[in-house]
């Protein structure tokens, strides 16, 4: 989508905006689960990258120990863990610039991908920038999603990282398309940006060919120690307004709702996955964020009569019902 469109769709009136997004989440992904996803710091803290908004950016005195790559034994126990309750993707986090093909952390990587992959999950990593040697081995070795948020606006993204390009960012996406990979590709909102930079963010992310699998939609955790650590949480209804045209201009993508849903309101929440959002990160932390609990998670999904993933330990899955359907 144009620039223009996503505009005429944002600022119309909002029961308008949602009903249309309900209508193209139903078209697309009726009867479909509310995806739960685990995300795991394999390696925590002293990445060289100033990105405004991390607590782990060297630059920065957040308090963050750094930490080195954790073994494959801890990884695969917390793989386990994640699946056992309901994770049908495992996502693996290393606080890195970037992987080369043939050092040491890279191959130990793809070690630890090739045994969580046979866990029978989706298995996501995000490592930073990459090329396309890199991509073919991640792809080989049985990831089958990378993640490498754009985070805003090409205009607004210089104001937040200056350690590297918008470009270098769209180089790495590039190259994990090459490979066959699934993108997924995001960004965070409330680090001082316009809502013409979110809608512009969408217009970079709705023309990516082939589009992204799955858009994670973070709102910003202002850490302490960062140079955003005073920004103001981000109104719900703008939320729930970028998740609505994120899912009519990307109608085939995993709309995840990510970090920051501790400061969100079930009803919050609620409004969010009426809107368009279909995948959420559970358990109690997103890399260095807290995140709200899984038997809350649970309960909330429940409440809501959304079907979420059949795991034997929690019952059967629970539907989307249509009297939840037509509300």
């Amino acid at each position: 989508m144009h620039f223009d469109q996503l505009h005429a769709l944002y600022h119309q009136p909002l029961f308008d905006l949602i009903s249309q997004s309900r209508q193209m989440h139903l078209q697309h992904w009726r009867g479909e689960q509310i995806q739960r996803c685990s995300l795991l710091s394999i390696k925590t803290g002293g990445c060289s990258e100033d990105c405004s908004y991390c607590a782990q950016s060297a630059h920065y005195s957040t308090g963050l120990e750094r930490e080195d790559l954790l073994p494959i034994e801890d990884i695969l126990s917390a793989a386990k863990r994640a699946r056992a309750q309901g994770a049908t993707r495992f996502c693996m986090g290393a606080a890195w610039r970037g992987v080369r093909d043939g050092t040491p952390k890279f191959e130990q990587v793809l070690n630890t991908v090739r045994e969580v992959s046979q866990l029978g999950m989706e298995v996501c990593v995000t490592l930073g920038q990459i090329g396309v040697a890199e991509a073919h081995k991640l792809r080989q070795s049985g990831v089958t999603a990378y993640n490498h948020n754009i985070d805003t606006s090409p205009e607004f993204y210089p104001e937040i990282v200056s350690t590297h390009t918008f470009t270098d960012r769209l180089n790495t996406i590039a190259a994990v398309q090459q490979s066959g990979m699934s993108v997924c590709c995001g960004g965070i909102i409330g680090m001082g940006e316009s809502e013409d930079d979110r809608l512009r963010m969408l217009e970079v992310l709705s023309n990516f060919d082939p589009p992204p699998e799955s858009v994670p939609i973070n709102c910003l955790m202002a850490m302490p120690g960062t140079p955003l650590s005073d920004r103001p949480p981000v109104e719900i209804f703008e939320i729930v307004r970028l998740i609505a045209v994120t899912r009519l201009a990307l109608p085939k993508a995993r709309v995840r709702l990510a970090a920051g849903r501790t400061r969100l309101t079930r009803e919050g929440q609620a409004l969010c996955f009426f809107a368009g959002a279909n995948s959420i990160f559970y358990g109690e932390k997103l890399l260095t964020a807290a995140n709200p609990a899984a038997d809350r998670d649970l309960q909330l999904l429940r409440e809501l009569g959304l079907q979420i993933e059949a795991d034997d330990a929690l019952g059967p899955p629970f539907r989307l019902t249509p009297a939840a359907a037509a509300f």
